[in-house]
This record gives structure tokens, sequence and C-alpha cells, in this order.
């Protein structure tokens, strides 16, 4: 007896970032073309609350270097809330910007349909990124598990990548990394 196996349908749309953004030249020495030139894809999940934001400068500050790529991922229940989609295209505008004012990596943005940990793990297995970098509310380990996280459910499912997980300013003592 076979088990039938669903495949979800993955929608996403590519957010075009502005171009304030300088396209960086490719190198002009030989010895710059070597394997340690070569960037790093990071996916940072994005949304509009202070922990995320929180995770973002965290990952950018610590974890970024020149070369790398940061992908931000946004998921959404559906495109046909334009005003919802609207505002993240702003958000993610802005945090793009800012990624390169702060650590000079590029940034490519994208936004997808569908439940946020299963959207982050498919992104994850697209990209194959080194990190996956989240936010959490920094409820403890009982709390996340009982009331259910995107966190925690990246943390167990998303194969791909090792998955880091920044509490939120406000976490206190109390949170497992």
């Amino acid at each position: 007896m076979e088990t039938l196996r669903e495949e979800e349908e993955y929608n996403w749309r590519e957010v075009i970032l502005p171009s304030l953004i300088p396209v960086v030249p490719p190198p002009e020495l030989d010895r710059e073309t070597g394997e340690r030139r070569r960037g790093r894809d990071i996916i940072i999940a994005i949304d509009h609350g202070p922990n995320s934001k929180h995770a973002f400068d965290w990952a950018v500050t610590h974890l970024c270097r020149l070369a790398d790529t940061i992908h931000l991922v946004h998921a959404i229940s559906s495109f046909k809330n334009e005003v919802v989609y609207e505002m993240t295209q702003n958000l993610m505008e802005k945090l793009a910007v800012e990624a390169f004012e702060v650590a000079m990596v590029r940034a490519k943005a994208r936004i997808v349909e569908g439940d946020a940990g299963k959207a982050i793990c498919k992104s994850a297995e697209k990209l194959k990124p080194a990190a996956v970098v989240m936010g959490t509310r920094g409820r403890g380990f009982i709390q996340s598990v009982l009331q259910g996280s995107v966190s925690e459910y990246c943390f167990h499912n998303c194969k791909t990548a090792p998955v880091v997980i920044v509490p939120g300013k406000d976490a206190g003592e109390e949170s497992v990394l």
C-alpha cells in the first residue's frame, strides 16, 4: 500500500528592489576571484513585527559578510490582499537599502503565498542557503510547542540549512536557542 503524497503549490513573486543600491562590479584582480570571495546565500524570514526586524539587524550585523546575498522572504496568506502586498514590498525595499548601507550585502526579496513555516522551508529547499535566520517572541519551549510557532516548525522541518533563531529584544533569560 503506497501513501499518497500531496504536493503543495509553491506560489511566489520576486520583489523588484530600488535602483538606489549600486551594482557592484566584478573583481578586477585574478586573486579576488577565488573561492573565498564567493558569497553565501542567507535567508532572512521577514514580517512586520519587531522581533523579525531584530533578527534582520542581528543577521546583517553578526552573520553577513561582504560578498553575501541575503534573501528576504515574507509569507502572506493571499496575493489578492493588495494592501498587505504593497506594505510588504515597501518594507523589503527599506530593508534592502539598510542591508547595503550597514553590511554592503546584496539583497533579493521574495513574497511567498501560503503558510509561513512551509513557505520558508520550501524557499530554503530551492535556494540551498548557508543559513535561515528568523526571529521569535522568546516564549519558552513548552509554550511554543503547545501554541505552535513558525520558528519551531522551521527548526524541525527545514532540512537543507541550519536555522538560526534570534530571540526578540525583550525575550529575557527564559528563551532557549
